[in-house]
């Protein structure tokens, strides 16, 4: 996946044009501003939604993103459900997890994956694909990306979204099925 979050159009195109389909975006409101008129010039484009949701902004993101992978609390999903039935639109989701469990980062603690995870499945019937995490910065990744993988195969989920720029080569090795990256497609955001 192309992350594109603070990038521009112009620096865009070239991958589109090289026939790079999916990209990730980190904000709602910046999606809406690059990505309707790429979308309609490239109707191949699956674009993914890598960064937080606050559940006002959840009709928006249902209709510009083809998937969510930050599903990260009780009232985002029931607020998810309760849009996408309204709309009659059910895109894919992913639950982020709080890997380090770090007081800064989003997402669902180890700890209370399992529930979260059974509540998003088979209460709210969510389209829950897959797990996805970052660990933390300085540790070595690889405890942590084997960890969601444990998890993402207890649950029969097939995606695993781990892996950045830095340690995808790692996260890969450990099964991930989706690696994010920006920094080495793009170099360094202009935003």
């Amino acid at each position: 996946m192309a992350v594109s979050k603070g990038q521009p159009t112009e620096r865009i195109l070239p991958l589109l044009k090289a026939g790079q389909i999916l990209f990730g975006e980190n904000r709602v409101q910046e999606g809406f501003h690059k990505w309707p008129s790429l979308k309609q010039d490239y109707p191949e484009i699956k674009l993914h939604l890598i960064g937080p949701l606050q559940t006002n902004k959840v009709e928006k993101a249902i209709r510009l993103f083809d998937c969510i992978q930050s599903v990260d609390r009780i009232h985002l999903a029931q607020t998810l459900k309760q849009e996408m039935s309204r709309l009659n639109i059910n895109i894919p989701l992913m639950i982020q997890l709080n890997l380090g469990d770090e007081p800064q980062k989003s997402g669902v603690s180890l700890s209370k994956a399992d529930d979260f995870i059974s509540h998003c499945k088979y209460e709210l019937k969510l389209l829950i694909i897959g797990l996805m995490g970052i660990p933390p910065f300085e540790e070595n990744p690889v405890p942590y990306f084997k960890d969601l993988v444990t998890l993402a195969n207890r649950h029969d989920l097939p995606e695993r979204s781990i892996g950045m720029s830095l340690d995808y080569k790692e996260a890969i090795q450990c099964g991930s099925t989706l690696v994010r990256i920006g920094t080495a497609l793009f170099g360094s955001r202009l935003q």
